[in-house]
């Protein structure tokens, strides 16, 4: 599979400060004998500082940290860090809407220490560090958190742009790392995984193009069209996936695929787009837009008069903001669902279901529940690995533990000792899949909108909840 995510960061012009003098990014990639591309995304400028030891005094890796403290008897180990990176502000910030809320919970949870696999009592501090929606910032964040933090493992979630950079600076700094909420395809392959040979030190747990093809187009036959789908694919790392997977699956499966091209994120007019979408009778539309590109694009068809009897995208419909932003036209979009209160699943650290996970996250927050409260268990994986680990102040001790992860979470099973298999949970040595479904916006009770499942051809677990309806 090709490159996914590559981008030429030398171009932007970041001003680096050493030995006395300014140099531009372009100027530092050049005196340190590497391009652009060769850093590419998973590392930028920030990845390459961070990774050589470097200090980029332009970057605070610990926006936001908690501490907590050791109670009851025992033997008092060292204090463990965990590092989090979370896109908390920018484009991405709906993402990071529970971020605050899980480190909240999960210091709660080992308030008294946690007793690892050396059988002493450890202190937790876990570090929050705002990513800004940014890859070059992810990378930078990250190497901070490794070199001048020292922390002892690294979790993070929310997209590729966020994954796949912090994933790359823990391989090549020897830092284990555990995430989720990225599609396993750009996270695998996006960063040059070999299949045969994995990676040492990042695993990951997320569902992959495979399932949202299989519940998209399992989908789209419930109400009657004209098979002609309009797609909505940007140049970032999830619509190049997006395109090279997606696009050639719904061809065999008989679609006219209509692509006017990768647009840049942020557009503010999609009059093209949307021209071309008209001019083909497009009767489904779906994409994997940013949110808020999202609600321009659809606030405009609905003016320009695209009005498709199907609307199924990816990662923009995943939260109740983006649909409460765009008003009653939301009502019946349809989207990937990969968390809900109903999923038949409970904490491994406090045996809540989703429920009541769920539940407590609005009762504290005032804010309706979110599909990314699955970035709960990215703690809950930690947890178990440094409970497991001989020595939870080695990393390698750390990973070993990962390797040999069986787990039951919030958020499905884990089993990374399961056979690495094609069409496997376990597709490559790295991943572990976790369950999705199909999903439809109606209109809610409590809420503006309501999320139900309408398919669950990928997960026949998760029970269905409704029959899909046309917009």
């Amino acid at each position: 599979m090709a490159d996914l995510d590559r981008k030429d960061h030398s171009l932007h012009e970041e001003t680096i400060a050493g030995d006395g003098k300014s140099f531009s990014r372009r100027e530092f990639l050049k005196l340190a004998g590497v391009t652009g591309a060769a850093v590419g995304l998973g590392a930028g400028l920030g990845g390459l500082v961070a990774a050589c030891g470097g200090d980029d005094s332009g970057t605070t890796g610990a926006e936001s940290s908690s501490s907590v403290t050791v109670g009851g008897g025992g033997t008092e180990g060292d204090e463990i860090k965990i590092g989090f990176v979370s896109p908390l502000t920018g484009a991405l910030a709906s993402f990071g809407v529970p971020d605050q809320y899980c480190v909240d919970r999960w210091n709660e949870a080992v308030v008294d220490g946690l007793v690892c696999g050396d059988g002493k009592n450890h202190k937790i501090k876990i570090i929050l560090a705002d990513s800004q929606s940014d890859s070059n910032r992810a990378a930078q964040v990250a190497g901070d958190l490794i070199n001048n933090e020292q922390v002892d493992l690294i979790l993070v979630a929310s997209t590729p742009d966020t994954v796949a950079p912090v994933a790359d600076q823990c391989e090549a700094n020897a830092t284990p790392c555990l995430s989720n909420d990225c599609p396993w395809q750009p996270y695998f392959f996006g960063r040059n995984g070999d299949p045969a040979v994995g990676f040492e030190w990042t695993y990951h747990f997320f569902w992959g193009l495979e399932d949202i093809i299989a519940t998209f187009s399992d989908m789209w036959p419930k109400v009657a069209t004209n098979q002609s789908a309009g797609a909505m694919w940007p140049n970032d790392a999830d619509g190049n996936a997006y395109r090279s997977e997606f696009g050639p699956a719904l061809t065999a499966a008989g679609y006219s695929l209509v692509d006017p091209g990768a647009y840049q994120n942020f557009t503010e007019d999609f009059t093209a787009q949307i021209n071309e979408f008209k001019k083909n009778g497009c009767e489904i539309g779906t994409g994997v837009p940013q949110p808020p590109d999202f609600t321009n694009f659809w606030k405009q068809a609905t003016q320009q008069g695209f009005k498709p009897k199907i609307g199924t995208y990816a990662k923009a419909l995943l939260f109740p903001q983006s649909m409460e932003a765009l008003g009653e036209v939301g009502y019946n979009l349809t989207t990937e669902v990969w968390w809900t209160p109903r999923h038949p699943f409970a904490s491994s650290l406090t045996g809540e279901t989703c429920q009541q996970l769920a539940d407590d996250f609005e009762a504290r927050t005032g804010m309706q529940w979110t599909q990314p409260l699955l970035h709960y268990v990215v703690f809950e994986m930690a947890v178990d690995a440094l409970k497991r680990a001989d020595d939870p102040k080695d990393k390698q001790s750390i990973i070993e533990a990962v390797r040999t992860m069986k787990l039951d979470t919030v958020g499905g099973p884990i089993d990374f000792t399961a056979p690495v298999a094609d069409g496997g949970m376990r597709p490559v040595p790295n991943v572990y899949k976790s369950p999705l479904v199909g999903g439809q916006w109606v209109k809610g009770s409590t809420y503006m909108y309501d999320l139900v499942v309408v398919d669950n051809v990928a997960a026949p677990d998760i029970a269905l909840e409704a029959e899909m309806q046309s917009l």
